[in-house]
């Protein structure tokens, strides 16, 4: 197995569950890139560089909220705004995707797109699934709930929660 690996995704906002996968794949492999790709389809809530950012962030505290990301990982986070992600995999030497899965709507989406990433770029995908514990969270569900005012602590770092908070009120974050 590579002792590479890329965790791509939106992140938009982190959660519980993204870090929790990211904690988990760091103890399969010596590097691991989180890796806030753009997609297309949809509109983000924020840029690809407050996403590193708070990411960033995230990954300081992990240790407060029961996603220990040990010490000795070497996590990577960085962003991929236009290209190929099978293009990033090779750039970095990397032949293994980790993808978090939450039910069967999710395996349902990622499974094609792993197929064709082993065919155009002999770059395996690797899937986890999520701990029940978060499984039912989304990004999108976190940014509707502070959206309306509720309260999105139990499923978001502190750095997150802050943005969250801060672009409410319009401002930056």
């Amino acid at each position: 197995m590579s002792s590479i690996a890329v965790y791509p995704g939106s992140f938009d906002p982190l959660t519980f569950g993204h870090l929790d996968i990211v904690a988990r794949a760091a103890k399969l492999f010596g590097e691991l890139h989180v890796l806030v790709v753009h997609n297309p389809a949809k509109n983000p809530f924020f840029t690809s560089a407050e996403r590193v950012e708070l990411i960033r962030s995230s990954l300081t505290e992990a240790g407060r909220f029961g996603a220990p990301i040990d010490p000795k990982a070497k996590v990577v986070v960085e962003t991929l705004d236009q290209g190929l992600l099978v293009e990033y995999c090779h750039k970095v030497h990397a032949s293994v995707l980790v993808k978090g899965v939450r039910s069967n709507a999710d395996l349902d989406y990622e499974l094609p797109m792993a197929r064709v990433n082993r065919d155009l770029a002999d770059v395996e995908t690797l899937f986890l699934p999520a701990d029940p514990q978060h499984g039912f969270v989304s990004s999108s569900l976190v940014r509707q709930v502070s959206s309306l005012g509720g309260s999105v602590e139990k499923y978001v770092p502190t750095a997150v929660v802050r943005a969250l908070n801060n672009r409410s009120k319009g401002g930056l974050v």
